[in-house]
């Protein structure tokens, strides 16, 4: 799919300046759209929106489907009588995130907000029953694996009693009318999740903004998904898995990366249409505009590891479903705005298929400056069907990377490159990326404000610490809309707003906070 030139910023919600201690959905989100409007940017990308699970990786979702609770704005359910203003949690500014005190301090009172909607005759209650008809289809399975989890002290759901694990009819109705309050209530705030959601991309919508959205490859073993779907999985008889995913071992690590996640048998998934692929592109592409799929070489051919290999070392490479999924994708969605991410080693065969498909790849400038073989990353390398990034939330910042990670070799390199700066790399960075050839532009928010390592979103070999990041209030000032706006503007990326598009952005949030 052919995308028109523009650019835009790298920003997890979660990284805003918002109250109760970590980035939501509510006041600060519309005011990040107005920041980018502003500059001339045309594309918020974001991570994975799901619930995550282990290390509070958005990367390690307990489903697919489902949104994190975490997101939602308690200022904005305040705002629509769902609880008043002074049972909003206190918690002080940080820029980094305690996930487990903001859980300890929003879930308790998101949950006490979504009883008082039941127990209320809220106006959003029409929209509420909708909703629930509408995505009953994975929203049932989610909240009785939410649920049961809660029940069962967290434990994995292949640790359950096995009525319940192996989904048998009898046990799941005997549960579902057990515990049918709190299923509801697991109903209602997913639905606050996904009506702030979608509010808030369409004001972004009237702003000429596009949401990049991510999805990963993999998903969690102790999932909805693997629960709800054992069949789609290489599972044994015990509901364990037989195969994980992971990477080979390389210059950075010698015994590769065992991520642990189940790998899917393709054949399964084939013999019954991919339905369950199907259903998960439609609802990520009715969330955002574009999607990013992670570990796109995995389609092409994935490593797999026997899970009682306590690393990576003896996996091997297996063929991935290649053209067959997408052509099937294709034939039921339509064009597939998607962006491949395809960094690592990848090989020619995963390059054929990416061409393919007509997929932009993408290309980080930080990658560019080592031995000759890197400069595939460098604008003069380019071909226009492409994404351009400074770094990605898995790279150290740009301003980090040049004080403590760069060699002096690629300090040389970048500096012949891109030229010597007076306002830091991480502006001959930007503009470097915004003048390349590249269609899309995007750059982390760090990388904006030039902020060092301390700012840095993910370390992948660290286990915890990681995606806690936020930017300091009031820290979007006028001079750097107005810097990154010109350069923008020169570079040719300024997107065209409708007019619809021209109404007063904070008439806007008005609008759209009623």
């Amino acid at each position: 799919m052919s995308f028109e030139r523009s650019a835009g910023i790298l920003l997890h919600p979660t990284s805003l300046p918002s109250q109760c201690g970590i980035g939501d959905l509510g006041p600060e989100a519309y005011a990040f759209a107005d920041f980018l409007a502003e500059a001339g940017q045309s594309l918020w990308q974001i991570l994975p929106l799901s619930p995550p699970g282990m290390g509070n990786s958005p990367y390690s979702a307990i489903s697919a489907f489902a949104g994190n609770l975490l997101l939602v704005s308690l200022e904005r359910l305040a705002d629509r009588g769902w609880l008043s203003k002074d049972k909003l949690p206190e918690l002080k500014f940080n820029s980094r995130i305690n996930f487990e005190e903001v859980k300890a301090a929003k879930l308790p009172v998101l949950r006490q907000a979504a009883q008082r909607f039941l127990e209320g005759s809220n106006g959003d209650r029409r929209r509420f029953e909708a909703f629930k008809s509408e995505n009953d289809w994975w929203l049932d399975d989610f909240v009785l694996f939410e649920v049961m989890r809660e029940v069962h002290d967290n434990k994995m759901w292949s640790e359950w009693p096995r009525e319940l694990a192996r989904r048998e009819p009898q046990g799941l109705r005997k549960f579902g009318l057990e515990y049918q309050r709190r299923l509801e209530v697991e109903r209602v705030v997913q639905f606050a999740f996904f009506e702030q959601w979608r509010a808030l991309r369409a004001y972004c919508a009237q702003l000429a903004i596009k949401i990049i959205g991510d999805v990963a490859i993999f998903v969690n073993y102790d999932s909805a998904d693997v629960w709800r779907n054992p069949e789609l999985f290489y599972l044994d008889d015990k509901l364990q898995p037989i195969y994980v995913a992971g990477v080979p071992p390389d210059a950075f690590s010698a015994t590769g990366q065992r991520w642990g996640n189940p790998l899917y048998n393709w054949e399964a998934n084939k013999a019954r249409g991919y339905d369950w692929w199907i259903k998960r592109m439609s609802w990520a592409l009715q969330n955002c505009d574009m999607i990013r799929l992670d570990h796109f070489r995995g389609f092409e051919a994935y490593w797999q590891i026997p899970a009682d290999e306590p690393t990576a070392v003896h996996g091997k490479w297996v063929p991935g479903p290649g053209d067959d999924l997408f052509n099937v994708l294709r034939s039921r969605l339509g064009d597939l705005p998607f962006i491949a991410e395809d960094l690592g080693l990848i090989t020619p065969e995963v390059t054929a298929l990416r061409e393919r498909l007509g997929i932009p790849g993408m290309k980080v400038l930080q990658f560019g400056f080592g031995d000759p073989g890197a400069h595939i990353y460098l604008p003069h390398k380019f071909e226009p069907n492409c994404v351009v990034y400074t770094g990605t939330h898995d790279n150290d910042t740009t301003v980090g990377w040049w004080r403590s990670s760069a060699t002096a070799e690629e300090k040389k390199h970048a500096s012949a490159y891109v030229g010597e700066a007076e306002d830091g790399i991480h502006w001959a960075f930007l503009r470097t990326a915004f003048n390349s050839v590249a269609k899309l532009a995007v750059v982390p928010l760090q990388d904006v404000l030039g902020l060092d390592s301390d700012s840095r979103m993910n370390t992948p070999s660290r286990l915890d610490g990681n995606w806690g990041w936020r930017y300091q209030p009031k820290a979007l000032k006028r001079e750097l809309i107005e810097k990154l706006a010109a350069i923008t503007t020169v570079s040719d990326r300024t997107p065209q707003v409708s007019g619809a598009g021209q109404q007063s952005n904070r008439e806007m949030a008005e609008e759209f906070a009623a």
